[in-house]
């Protein structure tokens, strides 16, 4: 075993490990400082040893073990692009400062980027489309989605249709749609962290 620790880990080995670790945080696991710290480790891991001091207070092994083959069909990733983590409060900033505006943006990326990622959901096109002429949809949709993407991975979905009542009961003060985009735009965050995105 001692020699097996001492054995250099891929770069599929690494993003496995990260990946166990974004499962670790949106189980409540790990809080997001303790993630930080752990997928930064693992990204900068050399040899099995490197990983394994990652896992001991973790469920399941998070990569193959030496010579066994790819990582497991759990851990894998789609096969698309990652979408681009994008801070809160900037994106609030934006839609207050273009009165609205930059929500067509926001809708029409980051449908693409989900559609793109997981080669499912109604894309960046249908998204403005629907924002557009059905704007009333576009919460619920948007939340629907996110939380198919950690659904897909036989994850516990933190955001779902239902999340977009949220921008209802406060339209007119302004809080529920806040409350909203809290919730769903730092779930899809957390989810492209998950899967290796960095804030840029």
């Amino acid at each position: 075993m001692t020699m097996e620790r001492q054995i250099r880990v891929s770069d599929a080995e690494r993003q496995a490990a990260a990946d166990r670790l974004g499962a670790a945080m949106a189980d409540g696991r790990l809080d997001m400082a303790e993630y930080d710290r752990r997928i930064a480790l693992a990204y900068g891991a050399v040899t099995y040893g490197d990983l394994d001091q990652l896992f001991t207070d973790l469920p399941h092994p998070p990569y193959p073990q030496p010579f066994l083959g790819a990582a497991p069909a759990r851990y894998a990733r789609p096969a698309g692009t990652v979408g681009e983590v994008r801070g809160t409060g900037l994106q609030m900033l934006l839609f207050l400062v273009t009165l609205g505006i930059w929500g067509y943006v926001y809708y029409f990326q980051v449908h693409d980027e989900m559609k793109r990622h997981a080669g499912t959901g109604i894309g960046g096109v249908l998204a403005l489309i629907l924002n557009v002429f059905v704007g009333v949809v576009s919460p619920f949709l948007l939340s629907h989605e996110v939380g198919g993407l950690y659904e897909r991975r036989g994850l516990r979905k933190p955001v779902s249709a239902l999340t977009g009542l949220w921008f209802f009961p406060g339209i007119l003060i302004l809080v529920g749609p806040f409350i909203w985009f809290v919730l769903t735009n730092r779930a899809l965050n957390d989810y492209w962290r998950s899967v290796g995105a960095r804030p840029r």
